[in-house]
């Protein structure tokens, strides 16, 4: 019998932003928000399924908008063991990746990335292209 094998490819239909900020989770969000005039809501923990390794638990903030969204998520998950696992382990030194998605191109990425510069509690912020990361399947939230 003939095997067939089907080939997902999955789209990453979004901008990145990696932010260096070692503030809780949540003054993140409030920051972001105030910032930004954004309203990230926190929704249930992401928990990205991993096989051999422990389950993490990854803070999330989100706004949804009519035509997309912005998603902030956590790059460290601290267990019971005091073990610490990354979201994306190539980048470590990333505090939160912030996950924008906008259908109507009208959003100036730039402007974001000015702004969040220049609050105290973020050390930097870099543009990252999803192409060139090897964890990025670990970005597909949904």
């Amino acid at each position: 019998m003939k095997k067939t094998k089907l080939l997902v490819e999955p789209e990453y239909e979004f901008e990145l932003l990696g932010l260096v900020a070692p503030i809780k989770d949540y003054k993140m969000a409030w920051v972001i928000n105030n910032t930004l005039g954004l309203k990230l809501v926190r929704v249930c923990d992401f928990e990205p399924d991993f096989l051999n390794q422990p389950q993490m638990k990854i803070a999330q903030f989100l706004e949804e908008k009519e035509h997309g969204y912005t998603q902030l998520l956590k790059n460290r998950s601290l267990l019971e063991s005091r073990q610490t696992l990354y979201l994306i382990p190539e980048l470590k030194m990333v505090d939160y990746f912030m996950l924008i998605q906008d259908m109507t191109f009208e959003l100036n990425l730039n402007t974001y990335i000015e702004r969040l510069s220049e609050v105290r509690y973020i050390q930097n912020v870099i543009k990252l292209d999803v192409s060139k990361l090897k964890s990025k399947e670990n970005l597909l939230t949904y």
